[in-house]
């Protein structure tokens, strides 16, 4: 049997998906908009052009590595430094692709622009949302609206900030904001109470550790704990910390 295509589907389908994909991420590209304004903002303070917002964006999009790309080269880091840095702050995109539904999209080049949109942003709200058939226009389509919010935000930021006579301080500080919901919206699709313990855990071995470099040992350890779970079922199991409605949901499947 052959395998089934868009041309399967009924017609006005790909409009309809790209609409649900809409609703699906409307509220969190609203979000990625004023951290965009705080990016471009930044950008100019630091005495960049304003174009250098959409830029950076378009070239990394990669949130937390485009504060960082701005400190690296205000800093003077070499180019193989800058690489390195990039590769270590990055480098949980590698962990994403494991439960990410790259595989709906079926063209060459949306599955391309899948990997290079892929950010935690666009994996916490296709993630937290387990119930949902992800098709590749809706996939697409989240991305695209979150990268639109970011880009269309630095544009803004970029020019309003070129024009501001005095310096803005604690910009940098939106990216944090925004993790901190994405990671409670999350925990609200998950309800896993062994991911937040894990990542503690993870945090107070990485200050142990090296308190320099508490950040990368503790995203080391938290993704090798993730691939162990992942690869060993009996392991992921036993580390479930299920709660509220998660919990009830898989005891009635048990019982099922």
């Amino acid at each position: 049997m052959a395998r089934g295509t868009n041309n399967d589907k009924p017609r006005g389908w790909v409009p309809q998906q790209i609409k649900t994909g809409i609703g699906d991420v409307w509220a969190v590209a609203l979000g990625m908009f004023p951290l965009g304004v705080a990016f471009g903002l930044l950008v100019t303070q630091l005495g960049f052009a304003w174009f250098w917002a959409p830029a950076l964006s378009i070239a990394i999009y990669a949130g937390s590595m485009e504060f960082l790309a701005l400190s690296l080269i205000t800093g003077g880091v070499g180019p193989l430094s800058a690489a390195l840095y990039g590769l270590l702050v990055n480098f949980r995109h590698v962990f994403y692709a494991l439960n990410y539904p790259l595989t709906k999209i079926k063209s060459l080049v949306g599955r391309m622009y899948g990997v290079y949109a892929l950010t935690d942003e666009t994996y916490a709200v296709i993630s937290a949302r387990r119930d949902v058939e992800w098709t590749g226009p809706r996939v697409i389509t989240v991305q695209a609206m979150l990268q639109s919010g970011w880009v269309g935000g630095g544009i803004i930021g970029g020019l309003f900030g070129s024009m501001l006579p005095m310096e803005i301080e604690g910009m940098e500080f939106a990216l944090t904001a925004l993790f901190t919901v994405l990671a409670i919206e999350a925990f609200a699709g998950y309800k896993d109470l062994s991911l937040p313990l894990t990542a503690v855990v993870a945090a107070g071995i990485g200050l142990l550790i090296s308190p320099e470099n508490m950040l990368m040992v503790a995203m080391s350890v938290y993704f090798v704990v993730l691939l162990v779970r992942f690869f060993v079922p009996p392991v992921d199991a036993a580390m479930k910390l299920l709660v509220g409605s998660a919990r009830a949901r898989e005891q009635g499947g048990e019982r099922a």
